[in-house]
């Protein structure tokens, strides 16, 4: 039998310094780090996101980052197939391949054995279901998949109507072909704990340094040169300046909201990482 190749795994909330980890076991290993972040792909999302500067990635090769402009759907199965290609290549230069994210999902896809069955996108679909509320397309769900439904953390809209799509793409419930497989690595998982109230503070203190740096310039340069595209408006960070920008909010409402909004995803992240026990985050 084959002996499987080492990865490590570094799977935390936003705001608890796991890309700062990852680059110092980089340091230490002979490592390169592959992001596991859905919003670290999109070219040009750098404050908003905490994209690592090259300064901070002191010398480290990152993989997965800036993969497509922010206008490209781009899929789990999309980061599947980088991330696999991205861990391949690190071990055949005999470097230890490290990954390093938030994104629970792609984490499952990788590295957890779960196979996602593969549907393309759909726009005429997502369009129609876009104008739709979010419990109408829950309700949607449920007569369709159930099961998926349920193991759903927190439904949310573009989760949501991506089960719908996917559904309607198979002809069946999504949950009857979706199954397991066998991971090909051997798997080291290190997962950063700490009390919710320091990662929430840890949240808000990093919002106050993306204004500083110059999120707000960020939002506009985006918005000049793409567009009000569904990509960008629905990112923590930019959809709260883009309403400051329009008026609709003041500057001291909009940074709040950021605050918010960051402080709930960090919590479903933790949600959906106390289910991989390997992690050790209570």
């Amino acid at each position: 039998m084959n002996k499987k190749s080492k990865v490590i795994a570094i799977a935390a909330p936003t705001a608890t310094g796991k890309s700062k980890l990852a680059i110092e076991l980089a340091h230490k290993y002979d490592g390169e780090v592959v992001s596991a972040d859905s919003r670290l792909v999109y070219k040009g999302f750098e404050i908003a996101v905490a994209k690592p500067t090259l300064e901070e990635r002191e010398g480290v090769p990152h993989h997965v980052i800036d993969v497509v402009e922010p206008e490209v759907n781009y899929t789990v199965a999309n980061f599947y197939d980088d991330a696999t290609k991205s861990i391949s290549d690190i071990l055949s230069r005999g470097k230890l391949p490290i990954i390093a994210g938030g994104t629970g999902l792609y984490f499952r896809i990788l590295l957890e054995g779960f196979d996602l069955p593969r549907v393309e996108p759909n726009p005429e679909l997502r369009e129609e279901l876009s104008a739709l509320e979010l419990a109408d397309l829950v309700e949607i769900l449920r007569k369709l998949d159930e099961k998926t439904l349920e193991n759903m953390v927190t439904p949310e809209k573009r989760k949501v109507i991506r089960a719908i799509e996917v559904c309607k793409g198979l002809g069946q419930p999504m949950s009857e072909v979706a199954g397991q497989k066998e991971v090909p690595y051997d798997v080291e998982w290190i997962g950063i704990n700490m009390p919710r109230e320091e990662i929430y503070d840890r949240v808000n203190k990093r919002v106050d340094v993306m204004l500083e740096n110059g999120l707000i310039d960020e939002t506009k340069a985006l918005l000049a040169k793409h567009g009000r595209i569904p990509n960008f408006v629905k990112t923590i960070g930019y959809q709260e300046i883009l309403q400051y920008l329009d008026g609709e909010i003041d500057l001291e409402r909009a940074v709040e909201l950021i605050k918010q909004h960051s402080r709930n995803y960090a919590k479903r992240q933790l949600t959906w990482f106390r289910r991989n026990k390997a992690l050790g985050i209570d």
